[in-house]
Parts: C-alpha cells; sequence; structure tokens
C-alpha cells in the first residue's frame, strides 16, 4: 500500500472512530461503531450505531448512500456482524449495495462474528482491509471487548487527590478537591457506563446520590453498594432515585434478614457473595455483574474498597485527578488504604499512561495489567 493510500484509508477510518464515539452511553452493551462510504472520492454516506437494538452503523451510512454506494468503498471501526441478532446481518446488507471494498478497523471479538463477516464479503468478491487503525479502535472499544470475551464488566476506578495524595481534609472535608470541569468529565464517564458502584463507608459519610448530572439526556448507571453487613440507612438519598436506574447492594452472608426484606420490598436487588477476608468477594460479584448486562463500572469508593478492587485484580482501568492543592496531615485520608503492599516488587503496576489537563486539574489515566 503507497503512502498516499494509507493516508486516505486512516483518514477515512478516523472519521468513523470519531462517529462511533457519538454512541457512548446509548448501546451499551453492544459495540461502538462508525462506518463512512466512499465513492470516486467523495463521501456518500455516514453513520454510527445509535441506540441499543436499534440499526447498527454500516445500515444508516448505506441508506444515506442510496444508489452512491454501488462500487463504493465502506470504511467501518468493526467488521460488519453475519449473523441474526436484534438486526438482520449488515454483512448481507454491504453485498447487496454493492460496496466493492470494506476496511475494517478490527475484527469483533464476539464469538458469534469473530471473523465470519470478513469471510462472508470476500467469498464473495469484496475486496477487505483489516486493521487500519486497529489500536485506536480496540481503545474506542475497551468496554465492549472486555465484557463479550470474558462476561464481566470493565472497572474504571476514579480519585480525586491533592497534589500531596489526599482525598480529604484531617477533618474530613472532601467537596471540593478538584476544580469543576473535572466534576462535569466525570458524569460524562458516568453517563456512558452502566454501574456505578461505591462502598458503604462513602453512603454513610457523604451520602451521595451517584446519579449523572449536567449531562443534557443524561442517564445515571445502576448503583451497586458494596455492603458487607447490609447496615446501609434506610434512609439513605440514594434510595431516591429507584425511579430512575436499578440499586444493586452486594453483601456477605452476615446480612441483616429483616433489612433485606426491607430492602427488596423497595424494589432493590441484593447479591449476595462468598467472603474474602470477611467482605464482599469482588470477583464474584463482577460475575453476579456480568449475568446482570452490566458491561462497564465507574469505581467511586474510598480507600479501603479501591484497595480491596485492586488487591482483587477487578480493576482494567484508572483515571487519577490531581488537584494543584497540598492539604498535608498525617491521618488524612488517601485514594488507596486497606492493609497496604508490603513488599515494593509486588506493587500494582500501571501501564500505557498518559496524561492531560482538565480545567485546573491534571488527569492521569492509566491500565492495569490483571
Amino acid at each position: 500500500m503507497n503512502d498516499n493510500k494509507k493516508n486516505l484509508d486512516e483518514y477515512y477510518m478516523k472519521m468513523a472512530l470519531n462517529l462511533a464515539l457519538k454512541g457512548q452511553g446509548n448501546v451499551n452493551p453492544n459495540p461502538l461503531v462508525g462506518a463512512v462510504i466512499v465513492n470516486n472520492g467523495n463521501i456518500v454516506g455516514q453513520g454510527y450505531h445509535k441506540f441499543y437494538g436499534g440499526p447498527h452503523a454500516e445500515v444508516y451510512a448505506l441508506k444515506e448512500a442510496g444508489e452512491s454506494a454501488k462500487g463504493g468503498e465502506l470504511y467501518v471501526s468493526l467488521e460488519p456482524c453475519s449473523h441474526y441478532g436484534k438486526t438482520p446481518p449488515c454483512a448481507e446488507a454491504v453485498l447487496k449495495a454493492g460496496i466493492k471494498k470494506v476496511v475494517i478497523a478490527m475484527k469483533d471479538p464476539n464469538s458469534l462474528v469473530a471473523g465470519n463477516g470478513i469471510k462472508l464479503l470476500e467469498k464473495n468478491g469484496v475486496e477487505v482491509i483489516v486493521g487500519v487503525l486497529e489500536e485506536e479502535a480496540k481503545k474506542v472499544n475497551e468496554i465492549f471487548i472486555k465484557y463479550i470475551t470474558e462476561k464481566t464488566p470493565f472497572v474504571i476506578l476514579k480519585t480525586a487527590m491533592t497534589l500531596d495524595g489526599k482525598i480529604a481534609t484531617k477533618t474530613g472535608e472532601s467537596q471540593w478537591i478538584t476544580g469543576e470541569e473535572s466534576r462535569k468529565y466525570v458524569h460524562t464517564i458516568r453517563n456512558r457506563v452502566m454501574g456505578i458502584m461505591a462502598g458503604i463507608g462513602t453512603i454513610k459519610k457523604d451520602n451521595p446520590l451517584l446519579t449523572t448530572r449536567f449531562i443534557e439526556d443524561g442517564k445515571s448507571p445502576t448503583a451497586i453498594i458494596v455492603d458487607s453487613k447490609l447496615s446501609i440507612p434506610v434512609e439513605s438519598k440514594i434510595f431516591t432515585t429507584l425511579n430512575e436506574r436499578k440499586i444493586i447492594i452486594a453483601c456477605t452472608e452476615e446480612f441483616d434478614a429483616k433489612k433485606k426484606e426491607e430492602l427488596e420490598q423497595k424494589g432493590i436487588k441484593i447479591i449476595i457473595t462468598p467472603k474474602d477476608n470477611n467482605r464482599v468477594d469482588l470477583k464474584y460479584l463482577m460475575k453476579e455483574l456480568g449475568k446482570e448486562g452490566i458491561d462497564s463500572i465507574l469505581l467511586e469508593g474510598g480507600g479501603e474498597l479501591n484497595f480491596s478492587a485492586l488487591d482483587s485484580k477487578i480493576v482494567d482501568k484508572i483515571l487519577c485527578f490531581i488537584a494543584p492543592k497540598i492539604l498535608g496531615g498525617a491521618s488524612a485520608k488517601t485514594p488507596v488504604e486497606g492493609s497496604g503492599i508490603e513488599i515494593l516488587k509486588n506493587a500494582v503496576l500501571i501501564n500505557k499512561m498518559n496524561c492531560k489537563n482538565v480545567g485546573e486539574d491534571l488527569l492521569i489515566e492509566g491500565y492495569f495489567n490483571n
């Protein structure tokens, strides 16, 4: 492939990936997909997967292109499906439209597709190129890839701290450590995921709503509370949000039977897990949440739950907001506490790190090798 053609393929694929991102928060647990159709150097059709159960990106692009799709090239961020699900196979629609060439960013990790869409296209004489901006495409669909291959949620640990690593003053004041822009950014993440998880300590101390705000037409993710003994106060603010989203509480066998009955009568789902160091078994919980169809979780826990999550190796990604402030105080809370790591070589390692400014704060993003 010459450089000019490679650059053109990447240009159109970048467009497809940007289109895919428009579906964030609306298609879970489906993948984010964007499509662009080009004919004689002109863009004749564009589309993206807009909502769960709705038409796929290729369908929107083909509809916009109409007769201009014939003999054209399709750029799509994920392999066209080849099976009947909630919608008909996209690969067949591509063939019917007379597309002569399909450029794909990445193969579909879904075992129902897994290269079958590509084989169907090639079998019918369509030229197929795979792997254009593949790494970028994998990042766009990091949630989908984890969920479809492992059947457990993609977990994002979010922390917000001062430059000296404090999440509150020594007296416990924590609102607000970071600036307004960072707080709004977190709500965009809440809008994209299917679950938001916090520990009982956070619920009792801060009494949060854990909802999505500041986002037009935003949705609040399922609230997941880790509460070993089911000691959550029935008057907690979070219960006022039952009319807009589901609430799940995870506990161990040490739950309060009367409280369990009271909560279930309110419509709250209780998941009972085995004990792990006398606490909720988070790995078991992830499997149960996967069965509930929850493909992603934003973990907004305190230091104890954060350590347990890292120690259990359920965390895939970290978003660490650092405010340009210093608080000090030996007793002031930090983002990760628990029993801690005893030997330096056993430290939890983060890779693929990158940094950017969000308002007055610094955001560090990284991934874990679990």
